[in-house]
């Protein structure tokens, strides 16, 4: 909490202060204040109702579900036991092609971490 904050909330402190105020300046503090407050209020009122009109849909739905014989439960756990089903991406075509160390054929797709073999070459000359 800011010391600000401590001051604005502790009512000693708020009269130790207010005395080297006029009180002109502690209307105009007030009102300030004053309005400061009214706007939270507001917003809080709207959070308020735009949580209740959420409450209200999710209960309309949850009677629609159970007029129909659905048990909102057993429709989350069948949900919850259904695999996410991942996309493979297709896999790249090859870029290059070398004969290893080693004699055997290999390609590489030029991403990733370059073959060692290929590493202090001339790439154009390996291209398929």
């Amino acid at each position: 909490m800011s010391d600000t904050m401590k001051l604005l909330l502790n009512l000693r402190s708020l009269r130790a202060v207010s005395r080297d105020y006029s009180l002109e300046d502690l209307e105009d503090g007030l009102k300030k204040l004053t309005q400061v407050v009214n706007e939270r209020v507001q917003e809080e009122e709207q959070l308020r109702a735009e949580n209740k009109e959420k409450e209200e849909k999710l209960e309309a739905y949850r009677q629609m579900l159970l007029s129909d014989g659905i048990d909102p439960e057993e429709l989350l756990h069948s949900i919850a036991k259904q695999p996410k089903s991942k996309t493979k991406r297709t896999p790249r075509p090859a870029k290059y092609k070398y004969i290893d160390d080693d004699g055997q054929e290999k390609t590489w797709t030029g991403q990733g971490r370059t073959p060692k073999f290929l590493a202090d070459k001339n790439l154009e000359d390996y291209l398929i």
